[in-house]
C-alpha cells in the first residue's frame, strides 16, 4: 500500500514533512575548532560516556564494588603489617647436632628474614584470592540488594506509565517507611491528584462550552430560516440572510472542530478494538454524496489494520482525511484511500491530487487555522482545523502522522497507529 519508502521515525503526534524517494548527500563543513583553555581528557570523556550508558543498579553495583574492593584491599594491607610486626618481634633460636655449640654468626637472622618472607607471601597470596573471591560474591549480592532497593522505583514507573495511558483516578499510594523513595511516591500522588483535578475542570468546560456556544447558534440558524422561508421578505433581506446564515454555518463548523480539538487532546475514555479498514469504508459511506457531488475519482485499497481507540475520534481522524482531501483538490482530480500495514503498523493513508505544495509548508497545515494558501480568514471550505484534529487525535492515540507533497501537486497523509488485537479474524481485502 505503500506509495514511497517510509519516513524515518519521528515523536508520536508529530509531522516528518519530507517525502520519501528523496534522497540527498549533506556534506559537513569542517570548522576548526577555537582552542580551548582547559583541554578535556580523553580518557576522562570516555569515563564519562561509560558511566551515562549504564543503569541506575549498575551504577549502584559498580560503587559498592569499589567501596568493597578498597576496603578488602586496606584490610589485606592491615594485615600484612600486622602479621611483619608480629613476626620480626618473634624470638628465633637454632638447635645444633653438638650441645652447647653456637651456631655461625648471621645464620639465625638470615633463616629469621627467609621465614618472614615466606609466611608473609602465604599471607598475601591468600588474602587477595579471599579478597576476590568474597568481592565478587559482594558484587553479586550488592546487585541483588540494589534490585531490591530499587523495586519501588520500578513500581512507581509501571504505575505512572499505566496512570498515564488510561485514568488519573488511580494513586500509586506506595508503602513501607517514610524515606526518600515513599516522599518521591507521594509527591507522584499529589501531582496526579493536581491533573486529576485539572482534568476534570477541564471536561465541564468543554461540556458547558459546547451548550452555551452551540445553542445561540442553532436559534439564530432557525430564525434566520423561517426568515428565509417567507415568501414577503424582500431580495435585499434574502441576500443579506443568507450571508448571515453561511457566516452562523461557518461558526457551527468552527465550534464543533474546536471542541472535537478539545476532546481529542484529553486522555482516551473509550478503548476498543477497531478495524481502520471498515472505519474507512464507513467514512467513505457517508460521504458518498460530497463525493459524487465534487466529479474526483475516488480510489480505495482497504486492508484490515486491527487497533484499538476510541471509535469516535478514530472515524473522525479519517473523515477529516477524506474531508480535506475533496475540498483542497483540482477539477478531474483524484483521491486514494488505502489502509492496511504501513512500516510494521496499522495505518491509514489518503493521497490526494492538488495545488502544488512546498515541502516547507507541509508542516504548517497541521497547526490550527492554517491553510496550504496561507490566508487565514477564508472560510469557504473549512475553518481550517482539520489537519489539527487529525494530528491531536493521533496524539491520543500514540501514533504517528507522515505528510509529504504529491508528485504534480497535492499531498499524501499517513497515519500509522499501535496496533491492536483482531476479535475476529478477516479476510486480506475488500
Amino acid at each position: 500500500m505503500s506509495t514511497g519508502d517510509a519516513e524515518s521515525a519521528v515523536p508520536p503526534g508529530e509531522v516528518a514533512p519530507t517525502p520519501p524517494g528523496e534522497t540527498g548527500t549533506w556534506r559537513r563543513l569542517s570548522v576548526p575548532a577555537a582552542p580551548s583553555d582547559k583541554p578535556q581528557s580523553a580518557v576522562s570523556h570516555q569515563v564519562h560516556r561509560l558511566t551515562d550508558n549504564i543503569s541506575l543498579r549498575a551504577r549502584l553495583t559498580l560503587i559498592y564494588g569499589m567501596l568493597f574492593f578498597a576496603a578488602g584491599s586496606l584490610l589485606v594491607l592491615l594485615n600484612y603489617v600486622i602479621v611483619a610486626t608480629l613476626l620480626d618481634n618473634l624470638e628465633f633460636t637454632l638447635s645444633t647436632a653438638a650441645p652447647y655449640e653456637e651456631p655461625p654468626p648471621g645464620l639465625v637472622e638470615e633463616l629469621k628474614n627467609q621465614l618472614i618472607e615466606s609466611v608473609l607471601a602465604q599471607v598475601t597470596r591468600f588474602s587477595v584470592l579471599a579478597l576476590v573471591i568474597v568481592g565478587l560474591l559482594a558484587v553479586a549480592l550488592g546487585y541483588a540488594i540494589a534490585g531490591r532497593a530499587l523495586s519501588p522505583l520500578h513500581k512507581i514507573t509501571r504505575t505512572a506509565r499505566r496512570l498515564s495511558e488510561r485514568s488519573l483516578h488511580e494513586r500509586i499510594a506506595l508503602g513501607g517507611p517514610e524515606d526518600e523513595i515513599r516522599e518521591l511516591a507521594d509527591t507522584f500522588d499529589g501531582m496526579l491528584e493536581r491533573l486529576d483535578r485539572a482534568f476534570d475542570g477541564q471536561r465541564r468546560f468543554v461540556a458547558n462550552a459546547s451548550h452555551e456556544l452551540r445553542t445561540p447558534l442553532a436559534i439564530n440558524r432557525t430564525l434566520l430560516e423561517v426568515a428565509l422561508s417567507d415568501p414577503d421578505a424582500s431580495a435585499d433581506l434574502k441576500s443579506v440572510g443568507r450571508t448571515l446564515l453561511e457566516t452562523n454555518s461557518r461558526h457551527e463548523r468552527l465550534i464543533d472542530g474546536l471542541l472535537l480539538l478539545a476532546k481529542s487532546d484529553r486522555e482516551l475514555d473509550t478503548r476498543v478494538h477497531i478495524d481502520m479498514g471498515e472505519v474507512a469504508e464507513t467514512v467513505l459511506s457517508q460521504l458518498s454524496a460530497e463525493i459524487a457531488a465534487s466529479g474526483l475519482n475516488v480510489r480505495s485499497d482497504l486492508r484490515a489494520a486491527h487497533v484499538t481507540g476510541d471509535p469516535v475520534l478514530l472515524e473522525r481522524l479519517v473523515a477529516n482525511l477524506v474531508e480535506n482531501a475533496l475540498r483542497y483538490n483540482v477539477a478531474d482530480g483524484e483521491i486514494t484511500i488505502r489502509t492496511g500495514i504501513y512500516d510494521g503498523a496499522p495505518a491509514v493513508q489518503v493521497e490526494n491530487s492538488g495545488p502544488v505544495i512546498p515541502g516547507y509548508e507541509v508542516e504548517g497545515l497541521f497547526e490550527p487555522f492554517r491553510r496550504a494558501s496561507g490566508d487565514r480568514l477564508r472560510s469557504a471550505k473549512s475553518a481550517g482545523l482539520g489537519l489539527s484534529i487529525v494530528r491531536s487525535v493521533v496524539r491520543a492515540h500514540g501514533g504517528t502522522v507522515q505528510a509529504w507533497p504529491r508528485a504534480g501537486g497535492g499531498l499524501v497523509v499517513t497515519v500509522c497507529l499501535p496496533e491492536g488485537r483482531a476479535e475476529a479474524p478477516s479476510g486480506t481485502g475488500r
